[in-house]
């Protein structure tokens, strides 16, 4: 699918979240020893349940026949923030996170040990602000004074709190709840909330009792769009860099794939997500998939020979978070640039 690019904001890393990150560092901190030891070829892989390449490799066993000799261990998260955290805990080498989490990630005088190697779709309508019908809530203007629950320190969050801004509300003319997911459409089930920013397969519950006041998509056309990307850390670059090599390959596999095989993308997602094919051809529509070619070129992560227009995306984040009092300072450009791991991107193409 083709993107004009927009200028971009999003995730943070908030207190609130850090007990949701838990559990997910938990269940895989047990592999960090054996996975930094020298010689290990453990790839602890975090990803969402989210329609992305990320499924698309996972269920056809893409990584596992590109490194044969490699213990492949794909761990699921609910959001960024949890997957911030497992980074700084060093329990992961590679994972799906948004543009904002990045950006809070990369801030600060002590950056999470990560870098950007990858896009993996930018946000569309599978991301949404929907007020419940109950609530009669007719735009972004009127949740003055409501209660609106998003995940703290995701790329929802950043959307959430740029539609508020648009709309000429401040976050603390709403009352914002820090809830993931399934706790979201729980709270929505009991009437305890009136909207939700949230992305799928959450969203389209939210759908069926609710009316969508705005996207990311929509947000991102007025000059602030989201996108899912995929880092990879510090260590495993100096450790494996040829397993980052093998990795993108298969991305980009998975990219041609969405972009050429519907049929086998809806089949692969149902399977990994357990819906049915329809809910997954619906879901897929939603998303905004790059092509190899575009993830690799200057208009988005770059070149080998310098970053794209995602270090001024993320640069911007940064800036809109710090406005947001997100976080302390907003990250500088420099301080962006060093988190991009362009080297071997030329490659993917051939």
């Amino acid at each position: 699918m083709s993107r004009t690019p927009h200028r971009p904001s999003r995730r943070l890393l908030l207190a609130g979240a850090l007990a949701a990150a838990s559990a997910a560092v938990t269940g895989c901190s047990s592999d960090s020893e054996a996975s930094s030891s020298g010689g290990s070829k453990t790839l602890r892989i975090g990803y969402f349940a989210f329609p992305t390449g990320d499924l698309i490799v996972k269920n056809r066993k893409l990584l596992e026949k590109a490194l044969p000799d490699h213990d492949i261990r794909w761990i699921k998260f609910d959001s960024g923030a949890g997957v911030n955290q497992a980074f700084i805990g060093k329990s992961l080498d590679i994972a799906a996170l948004g543009s904002s989490p990045f950006a809070r990630g990369v801030s600060g005088a002590s950056p999470i040990p990560y870098k950007v190697a990858w896009i993996l779709d930018v946000a569309g309508e599978n991301e949404a602000l929907v007020a419940r019908k109950a609530a009669g809530v007719p735009d972004v203007a009127g949740l003055k004074g409501r209660t609106v629950a998003t995940p703290f320190a995701s790329t929802s969050h950043y959307s959430l709190l740029a539609a508020l801004e648009k709309a000429g509300l401040k976050a603390s003319d709403v009352k914002l709840v820090d809830l993931q997911p399934q706790a979201i459409l729980a709270a929505w089930q009991r009437g305890d909330i009136d909207a939700a920013y949230v992305w799928l397969p959450t969203l389209d519950e939210l759908r069926t009792t609710g009316t969508q006041l705005t996207s990311s998509k929509e947000i991102g056309a007025a000059g602030q769009p989201t996108l899912d990307l995929a880092v990879v850390s510090d260590e495993l670059i100096a450790r494996n860099p040829q397993a980052i090599a093998a990795w993108r390959k298969v991305q980009a596999e998975a990219l041609r794939v969405l972009a050429s095989d519907r049929a086998g993308s809806v089949k692969a997602v149902a399977a990994e997500l357990g819906i049915s094919a329809a809910d997954a051809e619906a879901q897929l529509a939603q998303g905004v998939f790059l092509t190899p070619e575009q993830v690799t070129s200057a208009d988005w992560l770059g070149t080998d020979a310098g970053p794209g227009e995602l270090l001024t995306y993320v640069t911007d984040t940064g800036r809109f978070l710090a406005d947001q009092k997100q976080i302390d300072a907003a990250p500088s450009e420099d301080a962006v640039r060093k988190a991009f791991y362009l080297e071997g991107l030329s490659d993917v193409r051939r």
